[in-house]
């Protein structure tokens, strides 16, 4: 029979799973209480890495309806359970495997979809979506500040001509009647130049 504990443990472990884009499950024997706060610190706060049990992981995930670690779940296991950056974490987990062999990482799940061992090192090898954004900023760092002038000046250049359309708009009505006296006083003199003519 299931205690309170246990199925407290499951409902947590199902939840992690359902609420993170990734998990990566990894066997850790061999490493130390302080090794493993380093990791937990290299993956930082949008991975949750949880030290779990076996048999309670395989309830969880069948709840959340995740066969990719059916066969896996064996010796001392840990799930890095990731909300953030997919490859960034899975770059931080191949690169503390690299320094520290005793962490195994033997597969994985990334939106759904099962990966093994080696798809998750390709996926670390991807370039992660702070890198991209920062290559991007590197390239446009140079003329970015004339950048942004060139589009301040055609912002300011519409909001005037924006501004100018609707003003003109508006006093169309006052213009036209402005208009009309001013052509019937130049029509005026030459009616009365056509009239002394004929005389």
């Amino acid at each position: 029979m299931a205690t309170p504990t246990k199925v407290s443990a499951v409902d947590e472990i199902t939840t992690d799973f359902k609420d993170s884009t990734a998990a990566v499950l990894t066997e850790y024997r061999g490493l130390t209480v302080a090794q493993l706060k380093e990791l937990r610190r290299a993956l930082g706060a949008d991975t949750k890495f949880s030290v779990v049990k076996n048999t309670l992981t395989g309830i969880a995930a069948k709840e959340a309806g995740i066969d990719a670690f059916e066969g896996q779940l064996s010796g001392p296991t840990a799930i890095a359970f990731i909300k953030g950056d997919a490859v960034a974490a899975a770059k931080s987990l191949t690169d503390f495997a690299k320094a520290n062999p005793k962490l195994v990482i033997k597969t994985g799940i990334f939106e759904g979809k099962a990966l093994d061992a080696s798809e998750v090192v390709a996926l670390a090898a991807l370039e992660s979506r702070e890198l991209q954004l920062a290559r991007v900023a590197g390239v446009l760092k140079a003329p970015m500040s004339a950048l942004a002038r060139t589009v301040d000046a055609l912002r300011i250049k519409l909001e005037e001509g924006s501004g100018a359309a609707p003003a003109a708009d508006a006093d169309a009505p006052a213009a036209e009647e402005a208009a009309a006296p001013a052509e019937a006083a130049t029509e005026a003199p030459a009616e009365e130049a056509a009239a002394t003519e004929a005389n």
